[in-house]
């Protein structure tokens, strides 16, 4: 049997890193609510303007499931013109465009779930959708809190000139001089 070829230690050591890092943790959180998001909605009959919700979840979710492989295997130099010196900005832009397009997301969900609460009632005994989209409807919530916060940490790197996201601060907003 040929021996297995192990990471070496600066590698994991980049692994573990990014993974405890504010950003690692957060990309964690996006794919894990946006999974959520998703699952919950296609694991249930939807129709209409719930098919924006599901475009946004799974298109999102796709993106940030690539974007932290990329990022946490430090990959993101084989992204032609995303990567790079870009990779910052590019993972800025698509927070703040994942940040937006959850807002009309979570209208659709809150309107779904405010259509459907009459047979919320204990009384109402045929099939009801009002608890899965009130958990979808949280799911977006959650989403939404998550890319902007992402989007306000990568925001905050870029204007004090952080190049790319590794950089010996992790928390850049942490000093402000007058």
């Amino acid at each position: 049997m040929p021996p297995q070829a192990t990471p070496q230690p600066e590698v994991r050591k980049n692994i573990v890193g990014f993974l405890k890092s504010f950003l690692g943790i957060i990309r964690i959180l996006q794919i894990i609510f946006g999974a959520g998001l998703w699952v919950t909605i296609a694991a249930n009959k939807y129709e209409g303007s719930m098919h924006f919700v599901l475009f946004v979840a799974v298109l999102f979710w796709l993106l940030t499931l690539a974007l932290f492989f990329l990022t946490l295997l430090n990959k993101q130099d084989l992204v032609p013109i995303l990567g790079g010196d870009h990779w910052l900005l590019s993972n800025l832009l698509h927070d703040v465009a994942a940040a937006v397009l959850y807002l009309p997301a979570i209208g659709v969900m809150i309107h779904k779930t405010e259509k459907y609460s009459y047979c919320n009632l204990s009384e109402y005994k045929y099939p009801c959708v009002y608890k899965v989209y009130f958990t979808a409807a949280v799911f977006a919530c959650l989403c939404a809190v998550v890319y902007l916060l992402s989007a306000i940490f990568n925001g905050c790197r870029k204007c004090r000139g952080r190049a790319g996201l590794f950089s010996p601060h992790l928390f850049c907003c942490h000093h402000f001089t007058a």
